[in-house]
């Protein structure tokens, strides 16, 4: 169901592959660099967190969730150079054939339109060898930054769920946008080079 894993996507400089055992030190790196600019948009715990998983351990589970077919877990690449994590989780089989996706990305490269073109890549790997039928992000109604990516790639807006995710220490409201695949037959990397062209 997987279209086979490990998948690499690329368009321009901006490269998806799956994270590796030899990405810890640069992985750490750039996450403590963004520690506090990553820190009102991320998931925790509402039980408080526990002991994190090491860094192989991590990439383990992704690889495992992967080859189940439940989760495609990308690092994104600018230039060659690992800028940020972008994954599909909550893939759902059956009648439904549905997942969401979150994302994070350095703040030093933030605004150069990489998260809209990873964004679109993995929609199309959905939509086309993954034959999913919807994507959705749920990004809280403050992060202007991730409501511009919805808002290049024509997402439509589904409203707000209420206290919907816990993030940062308290549950916290999101908007909810989603494509289906007939709603984008030309592609949505397509759709949205040709935005921008316009």
């Amino acid at each position: 169901m997987t279209a086979g894993w490990p998948v690499e996507l690329r368009r321009g400089p901006v490269r998806l592959r799956p994270l590796r055992r030899r990405d810890a030190a640069v992985w750490r790196s750039v996450r403590a660099a963004n520690a506090s600019w990553l820190r009102p948009w991320e998931a925790t715990s509402p039980e408080g967190s526990g002991p994190a998983p090491s860094f192989p351990q991590m990439v383990r589970g992704f690889s495992r969730e992967a080859r189940a077919g439940r989760m495609l877990p990308f690092v994104v690449e600018l230039d060659g150079n690992l800028v940020g994590q972008i994954t599909v989780s909550g893939i759902t089989w059956g009648s439904l054939r549905s997942a969401h996706v979150g994302y994070w990305i350095d703040r030093r490269v933030a605004g150069r339109g990489t998260i809209p073109v990873a964004l679109a890549l993995v929609a199309d790997h959905c939509f086309g060898p993954l034959r999913l039928h919807r994507i959705e992000v749920n990004i809280r109604p403050e992060n202007a930054a991730s409501l511009r990516v919805a808002e290049k790639l024509a997402m439509r807006d589904e409203g707000l769920r209420k206290a919907y995710l816990h993030i940062d220490g308290s549950w916290r409201d999101h908007r909810t946008f989603a494509l289906t695949a007939g709603e984008v037959p030309e592609g949505v990397l397509a759709r949205y080079e040709a935005s921008r062209a316009r």
